[in-house]
């Protein structure tokens, strides 16, 4: 079982960068995409059902902002949109597939560099997530989060960490909330369970040649439960083509 995972920085953005050709070239079974910046009725039927993929959306309100979406070769059992919270749903930011006893989940968490509100409401959305998070781990299915965290968590996971310790994005207070993620409630960093080495990221700023010099931030995760994390054996991050600022994720599982 492949997943990939990708901020697209929206989708129709990204289609004119080729991520649809590259899309049906992979042998992906599931690939979860974010910040589509896109209503349904903005999706072309290629975007809503590349070849060999039904896509599955759970748009923001508001216009070319936020969303997520999940391509899947085979019908889900069960899909959920959103978490049941009026202020992170009317945002887009949460979408499940369920697949027997596999949940496969695409989420993007807020961004605060834009201001000390929107740092208010990714904390909102932290305190809120930590129960869910809990919830699902009890429910013994195996549960695999992907998507744009917003958090690097340690400072292997960006090149310039110094610099940006009162930063969104790598603020104490985000970077400890990830910490209970795995070690309090017990979630795995798939990535980082299979690779533990520096220099690998999976965004880049637009600004100066971040991207040339590859000064980035890994952001991007597949966060998964204890069980379906250990059948992962190879990881990687898409870097040939640029559909995006950030870059596709992608990790094989063994078939449980």
């Amino acid at each position: 079982m492949q997943i990939i995972t990708l901020n697209v920085n929206g989708v129709r953005a990204a289609t004119r960068k080729g991520f649809l050709p590259w899309l049906a070239a992979q042998p992906a079974d599931i690939v979860c995409i974010q910040e589509l910046k896109a209503q349904m009725a903005d999706l072309s039927n290629d975007i809503l059902a590349p070849a060999g993929y039904q896509g599955y959306f759970h748009c923001a309100i508001k216009k070319g902002y936020s969303g997520v979406g999940i391509y899947c070769r085979n019908k889900p059992d069960r899909i959920i949109e959103g978490l049941g919270i009026d202020e992170i749903d009317q945002e887009g930011r949460f979408i499940q597939a369920d697949f027997g006893n596999l949940s496969v989940i695409s989420l993007y968490l807020p961004s605060g560099s834009s201001g000390d509100h929107r740092q208010v409401a990714k904390f909102f959305f932290l305190d809120k997530f930590f129960p869910i998070l809990k919830t699902l781990i009890a429910s013994k299915r195996d549960v695999i989060l992907c998507g744009d965290w917003n958090i690097a968590h340690n400072e292997i996971d960006l090149k310039n960490w110094r610099a940006n310790r009162k930063n969104s994005g790598f603020l104490p207070e985000e970077r400890a909330w990830l910490t209970r993620v795995f070690d309090e409630i017990g979630f795995v960093d798939v990535f980082r369970r299979v690779n533990p080495e520096p220099d690998q990221y999976t965004w880049w700023s637009n600004r100066g040649q971040a991207w040339a010099k590859n000064v980035g931030w890994r952001l991007d995760y597949q966060i998964a439960t204890p069980e379906i994390a250990q059948q992962a054996h190879s990881v990687s991050i898409y870097k040939e083509h640029r559909f995006s600022d950030h870059a596709p994720l992608i990790i094989n599982y063994n078939d449980s």
